[in-house]
């Protein structure tokens, strides 16, 4: 089979042409230079004096409310905050559904806190939630003063345990509505534990 390649001349020099090798090499050599700096810009790491951030942010992890939180947090911290999403927010610092959770949220913490000095913590609960209503009660969204009654236990709870660990964090809690509205709950004195809210929460009657 006969292949016609134009554009190839033949060198006229005798051996190898290790000359052409070596043109070869240093032209792979110099695109590999070009190609490698911006790509090792691009990898270096977001470290300054100035790179700090207000706050972190823990939210559920519903879709139906994150542009609402978005602008929320846009009016009061504008682009200072880091963000991290689960299922419940506040449960999921009580360990729900998996003890997985609370440990996740706690090393976020921590490398928010010490890489971009923080300032505060901000939970959002909101209404309608599912991971709530898998743990309490499918119906719980029904009973509307159960319902936050439930999410200010566990912001509570969420609260105490944030402020144990860092007491110069400040905690804000907020429970966030179906209408956008972003309701603050004003943290309780010492709460009692996880198990003994949640008896109560299946038994309205008694809370």
């Amino acid at each position: 089979m006969n292949h016609n390649f134009q554009g190839i001349q033949k060198c006229g020099c005798p051996g190898n042409c290790s000359h052409l090798l070596s043109r070869r090499w240093f032209m792979r050599s110099l695109l590999t230079t070009i190609v490698s700096i911006p790509l090792l810009e691009f990898a270096k790491p977001a470290l300054s004096a100035n790179h700090h951030a207000k706050a972190l942010v823990l939210s559920c992890i519903d879709f139906r409310f994150m542009n609402a939180e978005q602008q929320f947090l846009s009016n009061i911290l504008p682009q200072q905050y880091d963000w991290t999403a689960l299922a419940g927010a506040s449960l999921a610092i009580a360990g729900f559904p998996h003890e997985a959770e609370a440990t996740v949220f706690w090393d976020q913490l921590e490398l928010s806190y010490k890489l971009h000095d923080i300032e505060k913590v901000i939970i959002l609960d909101h209404q309608d939630c599912g991971a709530y209503a898998s743990l309490i009660d499918p119906n719980l969204h029904e009973n509307p003063e159960r319902e936050y009654q439930a999410h200010v236990d566990y912001l509570n709870q969420a609260y105490t345990k944030i402020r144990e660990r860092y007491p110069s964090l400040d905690v804000e809690l907020y429970f966030v509505t179906l209408d956008s509205q972003f309701q603050a709950v004003t943290p309780k004195p010492a709460f009692s534990a996880s198990s003994e809210i949640l008896k109560r929460q299946r038994n309205p009657g008694k809370i």
